[in-house]
């Protein structure tokens, strides 16, 4: 009798975790802790890979904007399929979504190091992008369904904090890496952390205890949604970067304009959306999703504006990288330490509220120290913290207003809407660098300091428009 169908029913079947390490009291933080594996992979793989622009041109023989696509194609990807792999995920098991996500996140990582071509390493990053769709999507709400519901702050604290890690220690490390072993280490670093995070998932993560019913698949709705957020993106990556007619950048972002209406139309008649429209009715969601975005806009944004106002100033990129670190350092701190030092009368509104205001102080801080100094270090550190206090508490107030059984599609939200914050921080720092090269009285890092203030206080009005109320739906799962 053949034991392939065994075989194959137990690849589709979530493993429940030894009943000691299940009822342990602790048991939730090892889940936290399996998961900032991804978080951490996640935005050192972000942060790391722009080191290997010049050694990718030079062993590929590309241009700039070729190899561009290395990070461009992963981000598309990344950004269009977070939404529908969480929705999946709530409907088939978020273990073994999050799971197979580090399977394939790792086999296209060693792929990436052995790619023969530029072509094949975009094709792979692609490949890539899927396998972080699936730990990201899942990420959040793997977080909130096993952390006691008075404990859900800090655990998604300490998620963020390891996020930071990996933002911060990205640029160090694949210079490191790239100066000595080569740009494909780059890659192969992600190899022994992925074995790793899979052995521990496999022993340490819930089953899905609560998952979404399967009413269908909602194809045209993921269509519009991958369409929407592909034509913003490159039409975005169009204005911030030379080499694009006009033209063609502002037919993306009509595109984009027009992709997203019909998808919201599209919520509004399917029978099985793509997203429950209530959830983006939910006052909390909507508001805190339009936080997310925001905050993640004023964290990526510094992270082009430093290095290349450094760079015009003379300045060395170590120099640049060291006041760089300052930014996620601070978030770390906050993030894991916050909770402890502030009153605990503070809803989470509070301080979201406190954390998006001080991110505008530090940022009206940043007009008043020269640029290209180390005096930047002050206000890069005051808008960590900020963005550390706010984040956690943002993503608590979101993922409280929304049902357990969706929790993985709340999740892909929330990522999603990072991702874009991400996207447009970077492409908006650049246009304005780039348009304010020569104006006076406002010159380009002027100017960029602007629309960051201007995102902040976005997300200042988006903090105080959040309710705040009780937990209503993550449950913990078994």
């Amino acid at each position: 009798m053949s034991t392939a169908p065994g075989w194959l029913s137990a690849l589709g079947r979530e493993r429940a975790r030894p009943t000691r390490l299940r009822d342990w009291p602790h048991a939730g933080w090892l889940v936290v802790g399996t998961v900032c594996f991804g978080a951490f992979m996640g935005q050192l793989d972000a942060s790391i890979v722009t080191l290997t622009y010049h050694p990718l041109r030079t062993a590929f023989h590309a241009s700039l904007a070729e190899v561009q696509w290395v990070s461009l194609g992963y981000l598309l990807a990344l950004t269009a399929l977070l939404i529908p792999v969480g929705r999946l995920a709530d409907a088939h098991g978020r273990k073994l979504t999050y799971l197979y996500g580090f399977v394939v996140f790792t086999a296209a990582s060693a792929a990436c190091g052995l790619a023969p071509t530029l072509g094949a390493l975009v094709g792979f990053r692609v490949l890539q992008a899927v396998g972080a769709s699936m730990l990201q999507a899942n990420s959040v709400a793997l977080v909130t369904t096993s952390a006691p519901a008075d404990r859900m702050r800090a655990a998604l604290g300490v998620q963020a904090a390891a996020q930071a890690l990996g933002l911060a220690l990205g640029p160090t490390l694949g210079g490191l890496l790239v100066a000595t072993l080569g740009w494909r280490w780059v890659f192969w670093i992600n190899v022994p952390v992925g074995v790793l995070a899979v052995v521990a998932g496999i022993y340490l993560l819930p089953r899905t205890r609560h998952r979404a019913a399967v009413t269908g698949r909602d194809l045209p709705g993921t269509l519009l949604l991958a369409a929407a957020s592909t034509s913003l993106l490159l039409g975005l990556s169009g204005v911030a970067g030379p080499g694009v007619p006009h033209w063609v950048a502002i037919a993306l972002l009509g595109l984009a304009v027009a992709t997203s209406i019909g998808f919201v139309a599209r919520l509004r008649c399917a029978s099985a959306p793509l997203v429950d429209p209530a959830l983006l009715r939910n006052r909390d969601v909507a508001a805190g999703l339009l936080g997310a975005l925001g905050g993640y806009l004023v964290l990526f944004g510094p992270l082009v504006l430093v290095p290349v106002t450094f760079a015009d100033a003379g300045r060395s990129p170590l120099r640049a990288g060291l006041v760089l670190t300052a930014l996620p350092a601070g978030f770390a701190l906050a993030a894991t330490v916050a909770d402890r030092l502030l009153p605990d009368g503070w809803t989470e509104r509070t301080r979201a509220t406190t954390g998006a205001a001080l991110s505008v102080l530090a940022l009206a801080g940043l007009f008043a120290v020269p640029p290209a100094s180390t005096w930047l270090i002050g206000p890069l550190i005051l808008l960590g913290v900020a963005l550390g206090l706010f984040t956690p508490a943002n993503n608590t107030l979101i993922m409280a207003a929304i049902p357990g059984s969706t929790a993985a599609t709340g999740g892909g939200l929330v990522n999603m809407a990072r991702g874009l914050g991400t996207a447009l921080g970077v492409a908006l720092v650049t246009l304005a660098l780039t348009a304010g090269a020569g104006m006076r009285p406002l010159d380009g890092p002027t100017l960029a300091v602007l629309v960051l203030a201007a995102a902040a206080l976005v997300t200042l009005g988006s903090a105080r428009a959040q309710r705040g109320r009780a937990p209503g739906g993550a449950s913990p799962s078994r």
